[in-house]
């Protein structure tokens, strides 16, 4: 069709300029002509989103959408197999426009694709054997135009039969598949489970978890990753009470096992959709605990009370028969003495410390595991302890409990996975049983940091802290094995730990005087000033932000920074995401600061309320701000990371003479004020800063030492 270049923005309606384009080229019946986007999109101009368009963008003159559909919905009903190659292929394309999907969707076109699907398939299966990659070709692109329109989220997912569903699992079960077509089947068996959950007990009855295994262990890494995808919404979708049978058949089938060797161990770098997907299964298989975290113990249930019995039998190889030799007292007695050397807070009745929620059973579980499976570790835990003085023993049962209800804490236990992150350990991979190794390897760095720190019961607290701080920056190391994990908290001893955290503060106790304190507050505007300039100047260097975050489409960028004088922001689309700044000529659109009202965050932003899937999402919520400025119109940002949102907000605070209140710019603050704090006092170390000044000396008797000089 025809290009046209726009120069600028007319104000007259679409309709009227198509029609006055069409009249100079004679072309008739306007009303089937559309404007289109001539880059790779080829998105459609509506009256709603030409105000997006950049000045100088080269539009098409095409056929309109509605005229367009009804073409391809007759075409690829047509009797030839290459005309209907060629048909699906268009629609795949076109689908991904909004504006002719609605049109496309209006003319029942979702359901000539199901039905083509259903029963149109059998047809062409018989042709497979002498047309196989026109098969493949055929099926891929019906099932890619499918994908494209049901994303759009204008029909529900409610609407599909049974037949539709046994026919898209058909493809995913067999063995030999072409791999476009997996993909697509397995992105919608995915988008099925997680829109509807009439749909996932009818996706579940067609799909096990033995049948998507093989598709774990093919080279194809996009595949790998929709299979994991499927795995995780069944997974999440299933009830409370499947959860954990599902989770025994995936431990069956060794899902664990070929994750770490064919995605996590492959040669292969593992993409951010991939790590997401590692990362949501991650999140429910420790979810998976929460049950037992969040269950109290019955002091009166004898099976329960067993597993403490046991505790003890394996600490001091002692029998707990009800029938041995002595009075009732003596063996209370005996009892309360072993429990007491277990660290337990109640030595008479030890379950009474399990009622505590959370982290209730799951602590008792756990005690048990390392008993069993790490004996000798535990018993010289427990004999070491008990043979120290009451005050200097590291108490197993309340550490135990208290260490536990941590690394709960630290792995999110109970908390749905986040949309956007990325954020699994390859070591959790790595065991059958990953949270009780994890905790006996805890529990020994533990016992191992009390000794360290000298610590007495009354410093019980703040081993845990340490502890705590030593488990968490060793995981950010990402270990790739249990072993690794082990090996690096050996490193991280309470010494190392003093040593980290003199380095990265300065000794409080010495800037509390009041003179330090005067000091401090005279410096303050100067550094704020300093942190405001810097925010500016990173405005001014600008930042590519995304457009949207639909994960099976093309991210579309934009761009913003302000100009050198701060009396402008210059923004525009981007084809790609840059390598460095973008000129300030390739950005069309301007916005005067003059003419900024506010700027508002998280769900007040208008963007943030039109999108109802994404008020949902703590992450997005945390990323999304807006610049309202005249004529209630706005400006709307999603930072790529917390650092440009602080960076941003902060920048554009300061344009309208605002506070700058992120949590980066109280961090800059922080470490600037300590810097120069330093570098003011460093003639003064070691000198003691008197909280007073010094008395001002007497008048002298006479002024004689006075010399007029002139």
């Amino acid at each position: 069709m025809r290009p046209l270049r726009v120069g600028q923005r007319p104000k007259k309606p679409l309709s009227a300029i198509i029609k006055e384009v069409c009249e100079g080229w004679s072309l008739g019946s306007h009303e089937h002509f559309a404007l289109q986007l001539a880059d790779g999109t080829r998105y459609y101009i509506t009256e709603k989103n030409r105000n997006d368009i950049k000045n100088g963008s080269i539009l098409r003159l095409t056929t309109s959408p509605s005229l367009s559909a009804s073409q391809l919905h007759e075409r690829i009903q047509s009797s030839s197999m290459d005309a209907k190659l060629e048909a699906l292929k268009d629609l795949a394309s076109a689908s991904r426009d909004i504006t002719f999907a609605q049109e496309f969707i209006n003319l029942d076109g979702i359901s000539l694709l199901t039905q083509m699907v259903e029963s149109g398939t059998e047809r062409y299966q018989k042709l497979q054997k002498i047309m196989k990659p026109c098969f493949g070709d055929l099926l891929s692109f019906t099932l890619t135009a499918f994908v494209e329109l049901m994303d759009h989220g204008i029909v529900s997912w409610d609407t599909f039969s049974v037949a539709f569903i046994k026919k898209i699992a058909s493809y995913v079960n067999k063995s030999a598949m072409d791999a476009a077509v997996l993909q697509r089947s397995l992105a919608i068996l995915e988008s099925m489970v997680l829109n509807s959950q009439d749909l996932y007990q009818k996706v579940a009855q067609e799909i096990t978890i033995g049948q998507l295994i093989p598709h774990l262990q093919c080279a194809d890494q996009d595949i790998q990753t929709y299979t994991v995808a499927v795995i995780n919404a069944l997974f999440l979708k299933a009830p409370e009470e499947k959860r954990q049978e599902m989770a025994h058949i995936l431990a069956q089938k060794q899902l664990r096992s070929i994750i770490l060797s064919n995605i996590i161990r492959s040669n292969q770098p593992i993409n951010d959709e991939m790590a997401h997907q590692l990362y949501v299964l991650q999140v429910l298989t420790f979810n998976l605990l929460e049950d037992r975290m969040m269950t109290k113990m019955d002091p009166q249930d004898q099976a329960q009370r067993d597993i403490i019995f046991e505790l003890r039998r394996i600490a001091f190889d002692v029998e707990c028969d009800s029938n041995n030799s002595g009075s009732i007292e003596k063996r209370k007695s005996m009892y309360t003495r072993d429990y007491k050397k277990l660290g337990f807070i109640n030595h008479v009745n030890p379950a009474v410390d399990f009622t505590q929620i959370p982290p209730g059973m799951l602590a008792l579980d756990n005690m048990l595991y390392f008993a069993k499976h790490h004996q000798d570790a535990y018993i010289r835990m427990v004999l070491e302890n008990s043979s120290r003085e009451d005050k200097h023993e590291c108490p197993f049962g309340r550490s135990s409990i208290e260490l536990t209800k941590m690394l709960c804490e630290i792995l999110r236990v109970g908390e749905l996975p986040s949309e956007n992150c990325h954020d699994f350990h390859p070591m959790f991979f790595t065991h059958d049983r990953s949270f009780e190794e994890f905790f006996c390897i805890c529990i020994q760095l533990l016992n191992k940091t009390w000794k360290e720190m000298r610590a007495t019961s009354e410093d019980f607290n703040k081993v845990m802290q340490v502890v705590r701080e030593q488990i968490m920056r060793t995981l950010t190391h990402k270990p790739n094995s249990l072993d690794q994990f082990k090996s690096r908290l050996q490193n991280m001893s309470y010494t190392e730990i003093l040593k980290i955290r003199q380095s990265e503060r300065m000794n409080q106790e010495d800037f509390q005087s009041r003179p330090i304190v005067e000091l401090r507050e005279k410096i303050q505007p100067e550094i704020m000033e300093l942190i405001k300039q810097q925010r500016l100047n990173r405005l001014c260097e600008g930042t590519c932000f995304k457009k949207t975050n639909n994960r099976r489409k093309p991210d579309k960028y934009w761009y913003c920074r302000l100009s050198p004088n701060h009396k402008v922001l210059h923004y525009g689309d981007l084809e790609e995401s840059p390598q460095g700044e973008v000129p300030f000529d390739s950005l069309q659109d301007k916005l005067p600061v003059v003419e900024m009202k506010a700027v508002v965050t998280g769900k007040d932003c208008p963007h943030m309320k039109e999108k109802g899937a994404l008020k949902q999402s703590k992450e997005w919520l945390e990323l999304a701000f807006s610049v309202l400025y005249e004529s209630d119109e706005y400006l709307n940002f999603m930072a790529p990371d917390k650092h440009e949102y602080c960076v941003w907000t902060d920048g554009l605070n300061a344009l309208l003479g605002k506070e700058m209140t992120s949590e980066y710019t109280k961090a800059d603050m922080d470490t600037l004020l300590s810097m120069e704090m330093k570098l003011r006092l460093l003639d003064l170390e070691n000198i003691q800063i008197p909280e007073a000044p010094p008395p001002i000396p007497k008048e002298p008797s006479n002024y004689d030492f006075v010399y007029d000089c002139n």
